[in-house]
């Protein structure tokens, strides 16, 4: 089980604490897992949650990239019928140009927001459609070659990776020859259709020879079963909220064992969690070597939202001693 591991933050804020505290957690945990020996650090675009800091993507993944040395960092990812194409390709040419070597661009097709924040963000009900997803990706692209007039773009293209929680982006990655990252967190019922339809279109190109898929797991590791438990219950609870249409902070342990879950919701909560790994050491291990073998995945990117800072840091200590994992040599 010899896969690299990698991070996926959504810059969690917390009940009580602050967007710039989440911010300054983010950087920290950037520094850490890369001296743990992980090989990505990728941040993810949402706007209006009050939970999650990192919708200016961009912006932080220069922050995070200027606050360390080998990780590669990257976009889990932009949500691109959010953004004029040539502004993305502006801004991922600057960071790979500030970086070389050292920057991802993961693309999705979801506004991740909701209907009004989409409007606002493209500035016109004609640009609501998704349906233009595949020349967004190829003008984009475009953007990056030789022979553009787009500084400094040009010459600098980053690694384009697709990103999805269904089959479309996965048979899309395919037709391209891209890698293909899945979010297993969140929909974990379509990883496996989705990777099947991702190799059976796969089609050898210029980026990649055969097919390289990457699943986005949820792993709450702790000391024992029970503690992970307990520290994954916020988060169950932060879903649950989402799905209701009430966005929020992550809740702390004590505000989640005092809700008054009715039954449905305590079913929409266990189901939340039966498709994430959790536990201690060899729990975990057990999971995650069974995920891995179930999807044949090339990588894993982990997304860890506990409460406390402290112990998200602890949860990529357990995981990174499971695998083994050692840092990278000297920084590009």
């Amino acid at each position: 089980m010899s896969v690299p591991f990698s991070v996926l933050d959504l810059s969690p804020v917390v009940s009580g604490s602050t967007s710039a505290q989440a911010l300054r957690n983010t950087l920290d945990l950037a520094r850490h897992t890369e001296a743990l020996g992980f090989h990505r650090y990728w941040l993810a675009e949402h706007h209006t949650m009050p939970g999650i800091a990192s919708s200016a993507t961009a912006v932080l993944i220069g922050q995070v990239a200027a606050a360390t040395e080998r990780i590669r960092v990257g976009s889990g990812g932009i949500m691109l019928p959010n953004h004029a194409p040539m502004v993305v390709a502006e801004q991922f040419g600057t960071l790979e140009a500030l970086y070389p070597g050292r920057i991802d661009l993961g693309l999705g097709r979801a506004p991740g927001t909701d209907a009004k924040t989409a409007r606002a963000l493209r500035r016109s009900p004609d640009a609501l459609s998704v349906d233009d997803f595949p020349e967004q990706v190829h003008e984009l692209r475009a953007y990056f070659g030789e022979h553009s007039t787009v500084t400094p773009a040009a010459g600098n293209e980053p690694p384009v990776w697709l990103l999805g929680s269904s089959g479309y982006s996965a048979r899309l990655s395919g037709l391209l020859g891209l890698p293909f990252a899945f979010a297993h967190h969140f929909s974990a019922e379509n990883t496996l259709p989705a990777l099947k339809l991702y190799r059976e279109s796969f089609r050898p190109s210029a980026e990649l020879e055969r097919p390289h898929a990457m699943i986005a797991v949820s792993v709450t590791a702790a000391d024992t079963d029970e503690r992970a438990r307990e520290l994954a219950a916020p988060n169950a609870l932060s879903f649950l909220r989402l799905r209701q249409g009430r966005p929020g902070p992550l809740p702390s342990p004590e505000e989640t064992a005092a809700y008054p879950y009715t039954q449905v919701e305590r079913e929409i909560v266990q189901s939340r969690l039966a498709g994430q790994v959790m536990g201690g050491p060899e729990t975990v291990r057990k999971q995650m070597d069974a995920l891995l073998e179930e999807t044949a995945a090339d990588e894993v990117m982990v997304v860890t939202s506990v409460y406390e800072h402290a112990d998200r840091l602890r949860s990529y200590d357990l995981l990174a001693g499971l695998y083994d994992l050692e840092p990278a040599g000297a920084a590009v």
